[in-house]
């Protein structure tokens, strides 16, 4: 079998690739050896199917190789689907796994003489500027977003802004940096997502394994 007949699944790291595999495995798709090894360096799996190929990337880059038809399939959380809303992109599935929300917190210090009513603008340090953007809009204030891709708890305490919107499942990384939650955007979990024209082009192929999915699920 060729490359081109073979359909690409992008899995994303950490902690949700975790989660996924016992999906995979209900799915009845078994990576090769190397894909349960966290120190390989390996990008691309092959698997018992030899129409099915895994690749692992980057959270955010799931959508991306997605979207652009480099992947068929992918596993992708909710907020990154909020946050680029590409076109190209269908989720048929929620897979019911990475549950957590995205949150707006700011310091403890701050909240009982805060009044966000009668915010007007407001400085937010955020992996999500579009979805936090669109957020504060609906009520009439204007968002100055610093985009961070990570440890953004650091940014009240070091004084680059007051607050920060970032996922949230415990709340124990927000406590333990003096943070609390003050207002919730969204529950987040991670959808199955196909790429709309390789279900138009693969429909019987892209269904099927969409239905495998949707069996797991259930079953899980």
């Amino acid at each position: 079998m060729s490359s081109d007949d073979k359909l690409i699944l992008a899995l994303p790291k950490g902690r949700i690739l975790k989660e996924v595999t016992p999906l995979l495995a209900c799915a009845g798709i078994i990576p090769e050896a190397a894909f349960d090894d966290p120190d390989a360096r390996q990008l691309s799996f092959a698997t018992n199917h030899p129409d099915l190929q895994i690749i692992r990337v980057r959270a955010f880059d799931v959508a991306t190789f997605v979207a652009f038809g480099a992947a068929q399939l992918g596993v992708v959380g909710k907020d990154v689907l909020m946050e680029f809303d590409y076109s190209e992109l269908y989720a048929p599935l929620d897979l019911k796994i990475g549950k957590c929300r995205l949150a707006v917190a700011e310091p403890i210090d701050l909240v009982e003489k805060d009044q966000p009513r009668r915010w007007s603008h407001v400085r937010v340090a955020t992996k999500y500027p579009g979805i936090t953007q669109r957020h504060f809009a609906e009520r009439g204030v204007q968002a100055e977003c610093i985009k961070l891709n990570g440890a953004m708890e650091l940014a009240p305490t070091l004084g680059l802004c007051r607050r920060i919107v970032d996922l949230v499942s415990t709340g124990n990384t927000l406590k333990a940096n003096g943070l609390v939650e003050i207002e919730q955007i969204a529950d987040i979990t991670s959808q199955l997502t196909v790429n709309r024209a390789a279900l138009k082009t693969r429909p019987e192929q892209i269904s099927g394994w969409i239905e495998r999915f949707r069996e797991a699920v259930d079953g899980s």
